[in-house]
């Protein structure tokens, strides 16, 4: 996706385009074949959701159809984990690759200990004081998280920013877009991300069962995937994007 003239621009396939994927179901067993795949175009030809569907469906509103409506679909299932993963943009990680990006992207550190090492700052740490262990079981909205924690007009700022690091080193994930809730019970306005930790979706054994590996390891695991399945990658790109 790009901006030409004001215009937004879709790269993707015709419907009949044998790399054209189709529905929800496709693009999930197509990221679960491939591991992980950022959600727009990026500097790696072919290498991104947007460039295997149709353009013209993106934001008809058409479940069956729109790619951006998939990606709530594919956060809601659990099958697949989503998020800024890519380069601080969206994109999808598979159950089965989850425990090498978390090795590698977290160092192996947990949130606590790498906080208490001093190498991660107070307002990481304010938000993720609400998805640790004692509280697993966490799904927050991102404007009752934003409010919780102390951004907004009158407090601190870059909200974004932060959720979108921790996102970045796999200590966060959108769980889900809802619409709020208002006092009588009644669904109202767009859908907002809400926000979890992959611990609460897959649990904490899990996401954490390749500590026991060196983390360059787990890059280096990744890199060789990435050759396999996009050998046009360059070193460069793959670095921008999955470092």
């Amino acid at each position: 996706m790009e901006k030409d003239s004001g215009k937004w621009i879709m790269y993707g396939v015709d419907w009949d385009d044998p790399e054209c994927i189709h529905t929800v179901d496709e693009a999930i067993e197509y990221i679960n074949e491939i591991g992980f795949l950022p959600l727009f175009r990026n500097d790696i030809p072919g290498f991104s959701l947007e460039e295997r569907t149709v353009p013209e469906y993106w934001w008809c509103e058409d479940v069956d159809r729109d790619p951006w409506m998939w990606r709530a679909v594919i956060a809601r299932r659990h099958d697949i984990v989503y998020g800024k993963f890519f380069n601080k943009k969206a994109g999808f990680i598979s159950r089965k690759w989850l425990p090498v990006f978390a090795n590698y992207r977290r160092d192996g550190y947990d949130f606590d200990a790498l906080y208490e090492d001093g190498k991660a700052p107070n307002k990481h740490k304010k938000i993720m004081d609400h998805f640790m262990e004692e509280h697993v079981d966490t799904e927050l909205y991102s404007n009752e998280l934003k409010k919780m924690v102390g951004y907004g007009k009158d407090g601190e700022k870059g909200f974004d920013g932060a959720v979108t690091n921790l996102m970045m080193q796999m200590y966060l994930c959108n769980c889900d877009f809802r619409k709020r809730v208002n006092k009588k019970g009644l669904e109202y306005g767009w859908d907002v991300a809400v926000y979890s930790s992959p611990e609460h979706i897959y649990g904490y054994d899990y996401v954490t069962s390749c500590y026991k590996d060196d983390p360059q390891e787990s890059w280096n695991t990744i890199i060789r995937h990435m050759y396999d399945i996009y050998p046009i990658a360059t070193d460069a790109q793959i670095k921008k994007l999955l470092k």
